[in-house]
This record gives structure tokens, sequence and C-alpha cells, in this order.
């Protein structure tokens, strides 16, 4: 079984607590500009959506980088930047179809979840669980959606 975050935005408040969590994880911030996790607001339907890397299957910003920084943690099963690869390009920014590979304007380096080495701290800090890490049946099918239980594009 392969873990997974797997999302229900029925349940989240658009609290935006994960964003902090996460910029304070990874840079001592509290700057939702610097997260890995997104919350986005769906006008139309009233709802906030956490969203962050899937952890695709067959990542397009893996493809679309030139010095081959963007690889696979068979481990943790996610997506990966080796900073002492990257170049600052931003080709992968361009290549994510989900638009959860961002830059970050304090370190000058494209960011992205990486699962908080197996420990989300926006699963931790999530109150109403909207936001959990768990094991997923098939992975196959698991790495397609990243467990997103939402139909809508999401952005």
């Amino acid at each position: 079984m392969a873990k997974k975050l797997v999302i229900d935005s029925e349940k989240c408040t658009g609290c935006r607590i994960c964003e902090m969590a996460c910029a304070v994880n990874h840079t001592g911030a509290v700057n939702p500009l610097r997260a890995r996790i997104r919350i986005l607001k769906w006008e139309w339907e009233g709802r906030y959506v956490p969203s962050q890397c899937r952890q695709c299957a067959s990542p397009a910003c893996q493809a679309a980088c030139p010095v081959d920084a963007i690889y696979r943690d068979d481990i943790l099963d996610r997506v990966m930047i080796d900073y002492d690869k990257c170049i600052g390009c931003r080709a992968c920014i361009d290549a994510c179809p989900f638009g959860m590979i961002r830059f970050d304007p304090v370190d000058q380096q494209v960011i992205k979840c990486d699962l908080c080495g197996g420990n989300p701290q926006c699963v931790r800090f999530c109150d109403t669980k909207a936001i959990v890490y768990t094991d997923v049946p098939d992975p196959e099918t698991a790495s397609l959606s990243s467990g997103h239980r939402d139909t809508a594009p999401a952005g």
C-alpha cells in the first residue's frame, strides 16, 4: 500500500492553518506565499479546496526539467527537487498542470510539496481532518489523483 495525502474539501473551512504550518516547517516564517500547499476558493461553489503537488506517476514537471533536478523518491513515493542540480529556470512551474509548483521569492527557488519527509505538517494541524495522510490500496489509481475527492479542476 502507498501512503498519499487525501483531500476532502467538504471538511475544509478555509482557515489556512495548513499553509501556515507548511511555511513554518519549511522556512521558519509564517508566510503563505512560502507554503507548499495552497487553499483555493471555488467561488462558484462557495467552498475551499486544499491543493498541493499530486505526486504524479508520470510528472510533467520532471519531464520538463532540463537538468534532471526533479526525481521520484521511491521510498515515500514522492516527487522531489534536487536543489544542487536545479538551475532555477522554472520550466517545472510552467509544466505542472495543477499549478502546484511555485517560486519562493525569499529563497529564490522553486518549491513543491515534499510530504515533510513522511510527516506532513498540513495533516498534523488540520483540525477538521480535511487533509489526511493514509494508506491508499491501489497505488496506480492513487498516483493519478493523489487522493483528491474533488472532480472539478484545481485551478
